[in-house]
């Protein structure tokens, strides 16, 4: 293992480290189809020339930006000068049947939108609630996920019950269940926490809730680009995502599932083109026929073209690679540091799950003996780009890799880790 300071000179001066990927040739560029031939961590680097990530660092941060593959890159800009130079800005109809499948969901379950939290307010605004009703919800929500909620219960009532999610899978659909009553209607929490990358039992608390005739809106920021999704065997009502992270596709890019059987219960709010079954103003009154009967009446007006196709192509990297090989290895490089940082004990807390299944792409720790945000900063200056969780007064670190990385940008992060707490 490199000392940190000769990891860090070798960044800098765009030297080769072994087990890294140097960028310094024009070989990132190429576009040469995934060699299914190789194996093991040879198989991981020769992805990693797919992306155009420089190595003058280690990019540790994929739950807040999923950097694209130089295909998708590609995808935009061809999609961008093919709309601009013919003037035809085209219809997503194509690319919203793809984006849909990848997620095993039906054409007219899916409304393209540009983020999580769009998809978020679609739902919980949609939603028929009434003052007095009640919303399952965590302390350790995203913004995306808490201020829709919040408002919703300032303007009208609803009542919000927070809780603080257990450690196993187990615990937390028990904790769920008992904090039912007959005025819950709602269980709105994420698929993975944003907070800790804790994984809820998303599939057995749906089914619990739909005995209950209780809905499931899940903020699914962190689900889509890790898991092997399949949307229609999870279970849920409804499930809102981007593109941006863990898909590894453009920034303003994003979904919201709306199961077939809900889809007359979620009121739509925001309409405009393609939205509706036609209208006339020439009637006396004005006639408005009502809404298309998919969830497409959510995503109105105009879509952006190239970023749909941007969106499209990197659905198609991840199948390209095998949706069910990205998670394993996600989850393998996730295991790979939680069980590093496991070593690091005397110096810092874990506050991740130790159970396996409640943890895939993101690990957080607490320094024991140095402020958090004097630790990232030190650690940041090393060459590493990570996050810091002020949210839910956790005042910690959170490390998330995705499949770019390798075992020895870990190794390095875990060096310089441990000198900068020790």
């Amino acid at each position: 293992m490199k000392s940190r300071r000769s990891f860090i000179q070798k960044l800098g001066a765009g030297i080769a480290i072994p087990g890294l990927v140097s960028f310094n040739s024009p070989i990132h560029t190429s576009l040469k189809s995934i060699n299914h031939s190789l194996e093991g961590e040879e198989f991981w680097n020769d992805l990693r020339k797919k992306f155009p990530l420089k190595d003058s660092r280690v990019y540790l941060n994929n739950g807040t930006f999923g950097p694209s593959p130089q295909v998708v890159l590609d995808a935009l800009q061809s999609s961008f000068v093919e709309t601009n130079t013919s003037g035809e800005y085209g219809h997503i109809e194509p690319e919203r049947e793809k984006l849909a499948a990848f997620v095993g969901i039906t054409t007219s379950e899916i409304s393209l939108t540009h983020n999580t939290t769009e998809g978020i307010n679609i739902m919980c605004w949609g939603l028929p609630l009434k003052a007095g009703d009640e919303v399952i919800i965590t302390l350790h929500e995203h913004v995306g996920n808490a201020l829709p909620w919040l408002n919703r219960a300032k303007l009208h009532g609803i009542v919000l019950k927070p809780f603080e999610p257990k450690a196993t899978q187990a615990e937390n659909l028990d904790l769920i269940k008992s904090l039912v009553t007959s005025k819950t209607k709602v269980i709105a929490i994420p698929h993975v926490t944003c907070t800790t990358g804790l994984v809820f039992p998303i599939k057995e608390i749906s089914a619990f809730a739909r005995s209950k005739g209780i809905f499931t809106a899940i903020d699914g920021a962190h689900g889509v680009g890790t898991f092997d999704l399949d949307l229609k065997d999870l279970g849920c009502d409804l499930y809102a995502s981007s593109y941006h992270k863990w898909m590894l596709g453009p920034n303003g890019t994003g979904f919201l599932y709306v199961r077939e059987e809900v889809l007359e219960q979620v009121q739509a709010y925001q309409v405009g083109a393609y939205s509706d079954l036609g209208w006339d103003m020439y009637q006396s009154p004005p006639e408005f026929k009502g809404y298309v009967p998919t969830a497409h009446r959510f995503d109105y007006g105009s879509q952006s073209l190239p970023m749909m196709k941007g969106a499209v192509a990197a659905a198609e990297f991840h199948g390209e690679i095998g949706k069910e090989k990205v998670e394993a290895r996600v989850r393998e490089l996730n295991q790979y540091l939680f069980d590093g940082l496991s070593e690091m004990n005397s110096h810092l807390d874990i506050l991740s799950s130790s159970e396996p299944e409640s943890r895939i792409s993101m690990v957080t720790f607490k320094p024991k003996n140095l402020d958090y945000q004097e630790a990232a900063g030190l650690i940041s200056k090393e060459g590493f780009r990570i996050r810091q969780v002020p949210e839910s007064k956790l005042d910690s670190i959170r490390i998330s890799t995705h499949i770019y990385n390798n075992k020895a940008e870990i190794d390095s992060f875990l060096e310089a880790t441990k000198n900068v707490l020790g």
